[in-house]
């Protein structure tokens, strides 16, 4: 093949691949997808130990009425301390996407390996976080909550997570259920 050849075959799969790209950013209602950010990213996905607490929430989608959540750490039952990481997306209709980055404060508020949700027993873990970083203008840095994240056991897998916060904050106040949330609480 001659250098014009090339150059013009290349031209060729460059816009192919631009006319691809294109396409997979119109879905078939015609009406180009959501703006997705790329919230969370700072916070790594890391495999969690089974001495370690951690969960992930929901998945990223584009569109309003969204939300997911992920966070880990490490713990300690018997001093009952804790550490690590949260991260929460919410996409309203109304307040468009907003995160926030949680900090876990070092005491653990409450741990119980004979919890039942669900009708099932499981462990249970309440930590104490606070607002690191936030998008969100109603929800201020520094504003305190909790977050009570609930580990099924015995083969069944009704896992939950709980996000309370007062009321500057109440746009992440949170329940996720189902099968697209998945817990580890120690001891498992």
């Amino acid at each position: 093949m001659g250098l014009v050849a090339a150059i013009a075959h290349q031209n060729r799969l460059a816009a192919a691949v631009t006319v691809a790209a294109l396409a997979a950013a119109v879905p078939a209602s015609g009406h180009p997808a959501a703006h997705t950010s790329a919230y969370c990213s700072s916070i790594p996905q890391v495999e969690v130990q089974r001495q370690e607490w951690g969960f992930h929430a929901g998945q990223p989608q584009p569109g309003p009425g969204t939300s997911y959540a992920r966070g880990h750490g490490k713990i300690d039952l018997a001093a009952s301390t804790a550490s690590g990481v949260i991260c929460q997306v919410d996409r309203s209709r109304v307040a468009g996407e907003r995160q926030i980055v949680l900090s876990i404060d070092r005491r653990v508020a409450y741990t119980s390996h004979h919890a039942v949700m669900f009708g099932v027993p499981g462990n249970i873990v309440r930590i104490r976080v606070h607002v690191r970083s936030t998008t969100d203008a109603r929800c201020a840095t520094g504003t305190r909550g909790e977050v009570t994240i609930f580990a099924s056991y015995n083969g069944v897998h009704e896992d939950s997570v709980q996000f309370s916060f007062p009321a500057g904050c109440r746009g992440h106040v949170r329940r996720y259920t189902g099968s697209g949330v998945v817990t580890n609480v120690p001891p498992n």
